[in-house]
């Protein structure tokens, strides 16, 4: 982490975003990267939050949110990508804007075997389901790279995925 994002809340930020946007819907796994965001959210009675058993759930969930004209986030891991892939062709055949913040795993730092497959695949696996994939490696990126995410899903009715890399979140020691 450099020195610049050391002050940096980068939760927060997120959350003033989805407060700014008017997120009312967000669908979650628990995920330790996600966690004060999912706190802040969960605080707020402005905000619905579905705990999810499984990723693909929230595509439901947020193509219903805006067919009943509410904005949502999907929060997850990039190895629940892997669950959403069949659900993903809702989002195209249907036309919905889709957003998802997506905490890596299996890259820097990662001492999980399990999670670097799937953590390798996600920027491609989104790419070839039609998703414009952002990423934000440090604090100082993530304003800024959400910002841009949520212009495209909101005004431009696209679906973007954006990237928590886990030089931002820091490498889990077990």
């Amino acid at each position: 982490m450099s020195d610049a994002d050391r002050g940096i809340n980068w939760p927060q930020e997120i959350y003033a975003s989805f407060k700014a946007w008017d997120i009312r819907q967000v669908g979650y796994v628990p995920d330790a990267g996600h966690k004060q965001l999912i706190a802040a959210c969960l605080d707020d009675p402005e905000i619905t939050t579905s705990v999810l058993t499984t990723e693909e759930e929230g595509v439901g969930l947020l193509a219903g949110a805006d067919l009943g004209g509410q904005r949502g986030a999907l929060l997850m891991q990039s190895s629940g990508v892997g669950n959403c892939i069949n659900t993903f062709s809702l989002l195209s055949l249907c036309g919905f804007p889709f957003l998802a913040l997506v905490t890596m795993r299996g890259e820097w730092g990662e001492v999980n075997a399990w999670q670097m497959p799937m953590g390798q695949a996600t920027p491609k696996v989104l790419g070839e389901m039609g998703f414009l994939v952002l990423r934000a490696d440090q604090a100082t990126e993530v304003a800024e790279t959400l910002q841009s995410a949520l212009a495209l899903v909101f005004e431009g009715k696209q679906r973007v995925a954006v990237l928590l890399g886990q030089r931002l979140l820091g490498a889990k020691r077990f």
